[in-house]
């Protein structure tokens, strides 16, 4: 971990309070809970635990995990923002403000910033804009400029351009529906980053196709990098290896847990 590395604070399950819950658009949905520490202290990359309620017609047996989108100890609250794709989030997007959801958490280790960096780039798709959003805030209370490459299936799936760009952020949206959204093109808008001295480091999240992108360009500039990955878990401490992934260190493959040691890694070792 880094110099400015956040290390979790110890995880602890608690009765939260949904303060406000909304569609941002036709696929997306931010949910805010009232929270106690620890859960209002985790940093950008973290997760937590989430106990869903039961659907109609479905039972989710295991909790849901899913990265935080915004933490603030000093207003209390907690947020998610998230797609649903299955029981569990037809679950969560049946609460209503004043309902409560069990919450287990600040889980795994979070993104890091270096304070030599001075301009970073962030590089998602989907539910990973989710995740990387956080940076967001992060960055600007570092003083390190933001380049935000977004990509989703639609202009209007595009979420998170708002926090980017409140935190002073550079936003480039790109979508498959105006054919923009391609490595080939992702990487030429790179390419003209990395040239004007716009990126000293790689953040990423919601696309492997991007990560190999990403990943050859650090190889050849010599730049820093770290992704976060999605997977799916169960226990999210650790103990049950339902996450286990494969990770390249120099010539050896190694085997890592996403939730433990993870979910935010080395860009260079994760294997897409």
């Amino acid at each position: 971990m880094g110099p400015d590395a956040c290390p979790a604070p110890s995880a602890a399950e608690q009765a939260a309070t949904v303060i406000a819950h909304t569609a941002v658009n036709a696929e997306y949905r931010h949910l805010v809970l009232r929270a106690a520490p620890p859960a209002t202290a985790a940093a950008a990359g973290q997760f937590f635990q989430l106990l869903c309620p039961a659907p109609p017609a479905a039972a989710p047996f295991l909790r849901r995990p899913m990265s935080v989108y915004g933490a603030d100890p000093t207003t209390g609250e907690v947020a998610f923002l998230y797609k649903i794709t299955g029981g569990g989030t037809l679950g969560l997007a049946t609460l209503r403000p004043g309902d409560t959801l069990d919450i287990m958490g600040p889980l795994g280790h979070g993104f890091t910033l270096s304070p030599a960096w001075r301009s970073i780039v962030v590089v998602g798709r989907g539910a990973g804009l989710a995740t990387l959003a956080p940076l967001a805030r992060a960055a600007q209370a570092h003083g390190i400029a933001v380049t935000a490459i977004l990509s989703a299936r639609r202009p209007d799936l595009v979420v998170s351009d708002a926090m980017f760009r409140g935190c002073g952020a550079t936003v480039v949206a790109v979508t498959d529906a105006e054919g923009s959204s391609g490595p080939m093109h992702v990487e030429h808008l790179l390419r003209r980053l990395i040239a004007e001295a716009r990126c000293d480091a790689f953040f990423t999240c919601g696309s492997a196709r991007l990560l190999l992108v990403q990943q050859r360009l650090a190889h050849e500039f010599g730049l820093a990098g770290q992704v976060a990955l999605e997977q799916q878990m169960a226990c999210g401490l650790g103990m049950c290896f339902c996450c286990v992934r494969e990770f390249r260190l120099g010539e050896a493959i190694v085997h890592r847990r996403v939730c433990w040691d993870g979910p935010v890694f080395d860009l260079t070792e994760a294997v897409p």
